[in-house]
């Protein structure tokens, strides 16, 4: 029997996404260290982040769909996102970048695909700089940001605590 053919698509993140992409945000928040959150959202709690990216400006949300063919619905993969760095103003043209996968979509070359989306995306834009913060041990995450350019610039030495202990972050850097 044929495998079923799946293409993946990189499109902006729309308000009917809020759904799975919170799922996605939240077994990060249960199960690891890699965000800093300690407790779930609901989508309806988590709608403000969704409405902080637009689709155009520096501050973008790009989401990977599978699509399969005779089916009229996508299964979000991930997200990438470019936040705001710091609220002050002369960091305006810096932002932070991450990536979050569905906990079966890793190693399929998705993380690659939005990574692309949105530096190209980011390209027509006046940002400077890309920062992304990385909670050791995770290499590939590393690998992905090395892949695109970043290059370690330090780490913040048990900067937070979660699952009763202190935690390290990886800072990384690219020029735009």
């Amino acid at each position: 029997m044929p495998s079923e053919r799946t293409e993946v698509q990189v499109r902006p993140g729309v308000e009917s996404d809020l759904e799975a992409l919170t799922g996605i945000y939240n077994h990060y928040v249960r199960e690891t260290p890699i965000t800093f959150d300690t407790a779930v959202f609901t989508p309806e709690e988590r709608r403000p982040w969704l409405l902080s990216h637009p689709e155009d400006g520096p501050h973008r949300l790009m989401v990977a769909a599978e699509s399969r063919p005779g089916r009229d619905s996508q299964r979000i993969l991930g997200y990438a996102t470019s936040s705001a760095f710091r609220a002050k103003p002369a960091y305006e043209t810096s932002v932070e970048v991450t990536v979050y996968l569905a906990p079966d979509a890793g190693r399929r070359g998705v993380g690659t695909l939005l990574y692309k989306a949105l530096f190209e995306a980011l390209a027509e834009e006046d940002v400077h700089r890309a920062y992304a913060g990385i909670v050791p041990p995770n290499e590939a995450s590393v690998r992905l940001h090395e892949r695109f350019g970043f290059q370690y610039v330090g780490t913040y030495r048990e900067v937070g605590r979660k699952f009763g202990r202190y935690w390290d972050v990886g800072w990384y850097e690219k020029e735009l």
